[in-house]
């Protein structure tokens, strides 16, 4: 297996039979290339069956515009893999999965469009306004002189969810360690809406642990400190996300756990 880059977004397809695909979309500043930040949690979830096609964006203040592109690449990059059979034949249930600002942009995408999703799941979510989101936005002058703002504001964000949003089956991953995650405010807009089908997670870890990567640390033939601190190094950067890829597969296939 390996990624392939189709009308500008990146596909990463299992080896075995598919069992579902997973539309992703990462945070704001990472989301340029999923392929290459998010490539050791997207590849475990392709180990176990699931096509991943990932759409990268860049942040603009509107939100409503990167919402439209990222659905239309990837409805464009599913199409294609049909027409080239490159998934196979039969049915494929459709999930959403975004980190960060790439969980705001699937709420909105199920708020705003109709699109056959078998549920999303929202890990770190956050819906800070201009000034929260964006380092030192508060120092810059600008922000006051043209009043600059994310299109939708934070407030409408929450009332195009609570008014319009679709998909009833949704998994909410928060971390521990995580001082900027809105994901329990979320949770209160989305049970009113649908109070039976959302799940609420709190996992060990911080905004960064779906990052995380796979580092190979090759020691020499003579075990040194400086080996024993790579080693560390390599197991303190991925630790928590066994913990995110095992809950993830549960929700996504419960079946597989019993």
């Amino acid at each position: 297996m390996e990624w392939r880059e189709i009308s500008g977004g990146w596909v990463y397809l299992p080896n075995t039979e598919i069992k579902g695909i997973i539309h992703f979309l990462g945070g704001a500043f990472v989301a340029t290339a999923p392929q290459i930040s998010y490539r050791y949690f997207l590849e475990q979830l392709a180990d176990e069956g699931y096509g991943i096609i990932a759409t990268p964006f860049l942040n603009t203040f509107d939100h409503f515009a990167i919402a439209r592109e990222v659905l239309n690449r990837f409805e464009t990059i599913l199409e294609r893999l049909h027409k080239t059979n490159s998934l196979g034949q039969g049915y494929f249930p459709i999930y959403g999965i975004g980190h960060s600002m790439g969980s705001k942009l699937h709420l909105m995408i199920g708020s705003l469009f109709e699109v056959p999703r078998a549920g999303n799941i929202l890990i770190s979510f956050n819906n800070y306004p201009v000034r929260r989101a964006i380092p030192f936005a508060d120092q810059l002058p600008i922000s006051e002189t043209f009043d600059l703002e994310f299109n939708p504001s934070p407030r409408e964000t929450n009332k195009l969810i609570s008014d319009e949003y679709k998909i009833s089956r949704n998994l909410l991953i928060q971390f521990r360690k995580d001082d900027i995650d809105q994901t329990r405010n979320l949770n209160s807009i989305l049970q009113q809406r649908f109070p039976d089908t959302i799940a609420l997670r709190t996992l060990p870890g911080n905004h960064l642990t779906p990052l995380s990567q796979n580092l190979k640390w090759q020691t020499s033939d003579i075990f040194t400190p400086f080996d024993a601190v790579g080693q560390w190094f390599k197991q303190e950067i991925s630790k928590d996300l066994p913990s995110l890829k095992k809950e993830v597969l549960f929700w996504l296939n419960p079946v597989s756990f019993l």
